[in-house]
């Protein structure tokens, strides 16, 4: 339901300076501002527009197209009711107020003001997530980035290696394991391959717990023929791998330590006292990871990115956020059903590999997953509808309290 207020705030976000319109209840602007994106800034801005107003923070929204930052967080602690809306949306306002197509800051935040005072149930409001959620989103958004830099270091590492050392990727065809690294410092370059003992290279193989390989094969491997290459590539080339290798080492030591801290974290969150002030997700948690397919990585992401949608419990958000509801374009005659692209990438990505995970493990999403490929559906499809029927079961388990039980499933899809 719609809530009225007596002011609202339209802001226009930007990198250097946000561009501030304050108006009344029938629309009337009181006054514009530019802020410096600074925190004294900001705070002098909320300060002045308690006294300049003599507005209470309940009788104030606010209206912001970006639903996170030092702003957002700014009107939250001061109790202000923030509502965020999509960029394409208010772009379609701003055409009531010029037919010209003209844009500017002033405008936009004026914009952005009347829309929310108008169409409010247009926007979304904007609640602050609990500080152990904040922080389980930062960290698992860090581990994903650790995660593809890691990714595109070992690809340039395995690039290097086919230029000049191809007999260490029948070693590891990834070379993404620490003790790969170790051999290449120990031998850069094939011709010092060669020349390693078969005691160095057990020591090795049992400093690192590898057993998949033996001393002799390792040997048999490194003493074959070099790839014949012009004169000063080994050398110029196995200077550019040990300059890389230090840089691999930090990022998988920094990958490691993301995720023994999210697995701290979600051990946090899930033996949290049910006294706690938010409760609820702490709940949640529980309930998530009780579900086959789930693990430390995607229940971070889950959590992290729809603590929204499952914090009110709401199955159709759930599904459009995560790219799973499919996107209907109709007219006349002619009728088209399409995947969803515009939706939380990451997300999409941990229901994605929820439901492959789930056709894995769980008997019953094995069965819908090969009815709907009998239907004629693709992998990709079949496993999207794998994950809307999932978020069903999630959605039903949130509003229970219940854990995941698969005989109640079974006497759910039998009845």
């Amino acid at each position: 339901m719609e809530t009225a207020f007596t002011f609202y705030v339209g802001v226009d976000w930007g990198t250097e300076a946000h561009q501030v319109c304050v108006t009344d209840a029938a629309g009337k602007v009181l006054w514009e501002r530019s802020i410096e994106h600074s925190g004294e800034a900001i705070c002098e801005f909320l300060g002045f527009l308690d006294t300049a107003t003599g507005m209470e923070p309940g009788q104030a929204a606010v209206a912001i197209e970006v639903p996170h930052g030092p702003v957002v967080e700014a009107f939250l602690e001061r109790r202000y009711a923030v509502f965020a809306i999509n960029p394409k949306q208010l772009d379609r306002f701003r055409d009531r107020h010029t037919t010209a197509g003209a844009k500017d800051d002033r405008r936009d935040a004026f914009v952005a003001a009347n829309s929310l005072r108008t169409d409010q149930h247009c926007f979304r409001r904007v609640v602050a997530d609990d500080p152990l959620i904040v922080r389980l989103r930062e960290l698992s958004r860090t581990e994903e980035s650790f995660s593809g830099q890691l990714i595109r270091g070992v690809n340039q590492l395995s690039q290097l290696l086919l230029r000049y050392y191809p007999q260490l990727l029948k070693l590891c065809p990834y070379p993404g394991e620490p003790w790969l690294w170790a051999l290449l410092e120990l031998a850069p370059t094939p011709e010092a391959g060669a020349k390693l003992t078969l005691a160095r290279l057990k020591s090795l193989l049992c400093s690192h717990k590898i057993r998949r390989w033996t001393a002799r094969d390792l040997k048999q491997i490194l003493s074959g023929p070099a790839l014949p290459v012009t004169p000063g590539t080994v050398e110029a080339v196995s200077e550019h791998v040990l300059l890389l290798l230090p840089h691999l080492r930090v990022l998988h030591s920094q990958r490691k330590q993301v995720a023994d801290r999210m697995q701290h974290l979600l051990e946090e969150l899930e033996s949290a006292p049910a006294e706690h002030h938010h409760s609820t997700e702490y709940r949640d948690l529980v309930l998530l990871r009780s579900l086959p397919g789930i693990g430390r990585i995607l229940a971070g992401m889950i959590m992290a990115e729809a603590s929204g949608p499952l914090r009110d419990r709401d199955y159709h958000a759930l599904r459009a956020y995560g790219g799973i509801a499919p996107v209907t374009r109709q007219s006349g005659k002619s009728r088209q059903v399409s995947m969803r692209y515009r939706c939380n990438k990451r997300l999409r990505y941990a229901l994605y590999h929820w439901a492959r995970l789930s056709v894995q493990h769980d008997s019953h999403s094995k069965e819908h997953f090969e009815r709907l490929k009998l239907a004629g559906h693709g992998f990709s499809r079949a496993l999207r509808g794998v994950a809307d029927r999932l978020l069903t079961v999630l959605i039903a388990m949130l509003r229970s309290g219940q854990p995941y039980d698969s005989a109640k499933r079974s006497s759910a899809v039998a009845a």
